[in-house]
């Protein structure tokens, strides 16, 4: 075989991966900055698409120097890819269009990713007949692709991040066409001189970015939020930002406030307790998300708990919470105890194939802001719940707000009932996150009023809380006469093959907190 075939084909398999990585950096930075990762997913793969259908359509005007546009297209490709992430990061510091920015990166991205398989084919046709040439250019290049989705999930993202992994896509495509450059005789000596200088120059700013990456995401990030951040980490599921403001301390899970040292006993205090009193002895309790612990040092205040299952998908946030000073003081190294026994999975599925059974499962799970996330509040996912629920058995979710998303919050509360749970809706008055909202359901067939009863009677003065007692109980339960549900329209119980919940938690009075 052709010593200058087999490099392009070589060649083809390293842009194959590098195209492929691209796409899902890109797709990635538009789910962190702009939500929603299913429909940002669709959208900038599909976009890159077309426009690699319009790169392939632009090759049918080049005539001359096939291999100049190819080792070009490659040059400017690691320009691209490598400021891909830091360029987004710098932009969204000071404007509020980001995804105009990240749709235009993918859509020039994919345009040249087109331009490439047409011209390596162009250029292998003095090597190989038509059906030999295609068969080959195009295997190469799907292999790559497998082999860069493989990478993505399993290092770039995990261990280089969004930061760096678009910095050693770009010197990969950089590194194709320096290696072409010296193999294709395609110039005479001083064009070739001018082309590798380039390279040269290339190189030196595409490796000078590796110094600057960290210091411009920083920055970017910076922007977001209005105190110091004083941690970051880039898991395979989320984007973990710690801010400190004075001597209190945030926790952000992709931009989104999970709690602040200034007040989060009374998220999780109402979260825990009051569904804890429905049980008159709960041994063995699950959480199935709760990754920073709190609701878990909550729980060991029951002498009667014997074991604490806890299923959060991110082992980074597990991690996070067993060894950062601000996480471990706050959750009072509950990780640590051994009634606790940690699985890294994702709920719905560890649930489904579990054979265990519990007296109270805690649903600390993420809002319902997209379709994957609206499928963990799902008639089918509280049905397998209690499934597995003792007899007596009970069950709280976390719910948003009531009032700034009151149809979201009564879709919850609907799917719950229709799931048959007898349902308890509270809420509380949380300074750093507004009013906020629960559902307890109850796997017997209680009224609401006995449910409240049966909550206030509690064993509430043996507990050592800060905020909850018997007096607040009355507080959590009352919504008076629901002022914000008497303007919601008809709701629909929530479904995985029809997730009406995301919709109405998008739709939302947000921007009124």
């Amino acid at each position: 075989m052709n010593a200058k075939s087999t490099l392009l084909k070589a060649a083809l398999f390293a842009t194959g991966f590098s195209g492929i990585v691209s796409e899902y950096v890109l797709a990635t930075l538009a789910s962190y900055f702009l939500g929603d990762s299913i429909v940002q997913w669709a959208l900038v793969i599909s976009l890159m698409l077309f426009f690699m259908g319009i790169g392939a359509r632009i090759t049918r005007q080049i005539e001359k120097n096939v291999f100049a546009w190819l080792v070009g297209t490659e040059f400017l490709l690691s320009i691209i890819v490598s400021l891909s992430a830091l360029l987004t990061y710098a932009f969204a510091a000071y404007s509020d269009f980001t995804g105009l920015l990240i749709y235009s990166i993918s859509a020039l991205t994919g345009c040249l990713i087109g331009m490439e398989l047409p011209l390596a084919i162009r250029l292998n046709d003095q090597f190989e007949v038509l059906q030999v040439n295609v068969s080959n250019i195009l295997e190469k290049d799907y292999y790559g692709s497998l082999v860069g989705g493989v990478f993505f999930v399993f290092i770039g993202l995990p261990y280089l991040g969004l930061a760096y992994t678009p910095i050693a896509l770009g010197l990969v495509n950089l590194l194709v066409g320096i290696a072409l450059l010296n193999v294709f005789p395609a110039f005479g000596k001083w064009g070739k001189m001018g082309w590798n200088a380039l390279a040269f120059v290339l190189v030196a700013f595409i490796s000078a970015s590796f110094a600057f990456a960290d210091h411009v995401i920083q920055y970017g990030e910076q922007k977001n939020y209005s105190d110091k951040i004083i941690y970051q980490d880039q898991s395979p599921y989320q984007k973990i930002v710690i801010t400190q403001w004075k001597n209190d301390f945030w926790l952000y899970l992709n931009q989104n406030l999970q709690f602040s040292t200034m007040d989060e006993p009374l998220y999780h205090e109402v979260l825990v307790h009051p569904v804890m009193q429905l049980h008159p002895h709960p041994t063995h309790v699950a959480i199935l998300g709760g990754g920073d612990g709190c609701a878990v040092r909550e729980l060991l205040k029951y002498e009667s708990i014997e074991s604490i299952t806890l299923v959060d998908l991110d082992p980074a946030m597990v991690e996070l919470a067993k060894t950062h000073d601000v996480l471990v003081r706050q959750n009072d190294s509950s990780f640590y105890s051994p009634k606790v026994h940690i699985y890294n999975d994702d709920a719905y599925h560890y649930m489904d194939t579990s054979r265990a059974l519990y007296d109270v499962i805690i649903l600390d799970l993420p809002d319902p802001r997209t379709v994957e996330l609206s499928r963990m509040y799902s008639y089918e996912f509280y049905s397998i719940c209690k499934r597995q629920l003792r007899p007596g058995g009970v069950l709280i979710t976390q719910a948003g707000s009531p009032y700034f998303a009151p149809s979201s919050f009564r879709c919850i509360d609907l799917t719950l009932q229709k799931a048959g749970f007898s349902t308890l809706p509270i809420h509380n008055n949380i300074l750093t996150m507004g009013e906020w909202g629960w559902v307890i359901g109850s796997a017997d067939s209680t009224s609401k009023n006995e449910l409240i009863q049966r909550v206030k009677a509690g064993d509430w003065e043996e507990l050592p809380l800060e905020f909850m007692n018997g007096e607040a109980v009355s507080l959590i339960t009352s919504f008076g006469q629901n002022y914000f549900e008497q303007k919601i329209d008809s709701i629909q119980p929530n479904h995985v093959h029809d997730p009406v919940l995301y919709h109405y938690y998008l739709n939302g009075r947000w921007d009124t907190y």
